[in-house]
């Protein structure tokens, strides 16, 4: 095993394993060896943190387990965030990003949030349990060209469609793109409720959220 294949491997450990001070010391030998951040954070940290996430569905982790898991996430956060590149190119797409209301599960949102500034976005966060009209109309305050709505709960994603129907109501279907995603959330979802967007973790939200501004085309509902 490589040296960073190691740092890797502690970083998802220490996430999983409820280990803030490894998760803490691995990032910071993660930086001090120069690893790129953007791998550490999404094969290390996130890994460990999709993995906390399985064991949670499957019921072998509870709510007190991943609430510790993401503790040490965002103690890796803390330190490895400022060393990712960013991409400062040219005037910044607004985001309008938030939990959709009924749900208070924000992880992946702000993993979302934290990409997405990485890629060059401005992002509004607006939190968790935000009404569908709180979406529209800080939208239209802003100007976003992207609303991105968030749910790991089956019972709240009727919000999400209740947020596409406002924009069409508003005639601003078109200027306005949604990206969805979430644990329960699908491609074939997203296509149904007239989603323009769906992505299935971090990473691919800035690919899906670039392709539908044209910057990419990947990833994008068609």
């Amino acid at each position: 095993m490589s040296k960073q294949e190691r740092i890797l491997a502690d970083l998802a450990k220490g996430v999983l394993e409820l280990d803030e001070n490894l998760t803490v010391t691995t990032a910071k030998e993660a930086v001090e060896e120069k690893l790129d951040a953007y791998t550490a954070i999404n094969d290390g940290l996130v890994a460990g943190m999709n993995e906390a996430g399985r064991l949670y569905e499957e019921e072998e982790y509870f709510v007190p387990e991943l609430l510790l898991a993401s503790d040490s996430l965002y103690a890796g956060l803390e330190i490895l965030t400022p060393h990712l590149p960013k991409d400062e190119e040219g005037e910044k797409a607004k985001v309008v990003i938030g939990v959709v209301q009924g749900d208070t599960h924000d992880i992946g949102k702000n993993l979302v949030k934290i990409m997405l500034e990485v890629g060059g976005f401005e992002v509004i966060d607006l939190g968790r349990d935000i009404p569908a009209e709180a979406f529209v109309a800080k939208a239209k305050e802003v100007k976003a060209q992207i609303i991105g709505l968030s749910t790991l709960m089956t019972t709240t994603m009727p919000q999400m469609e209740k947020v596409v129907r406002l924009l069409e109501e508003e005639g601003l279907k078109d200027s306005v793109k949604v990206l969805v995603g979430g644990g329960p959330v699908s491609h074939a979802y997203a296509k149904n409720i007239g989603a323009d967007g769906y992505a299935d973790n971090a990473t691919n939200a800035v690919r899906v959220a670039k392709g539908l501004l044209g910057i990419q085309v990947e990833d994008a509902i068609a």
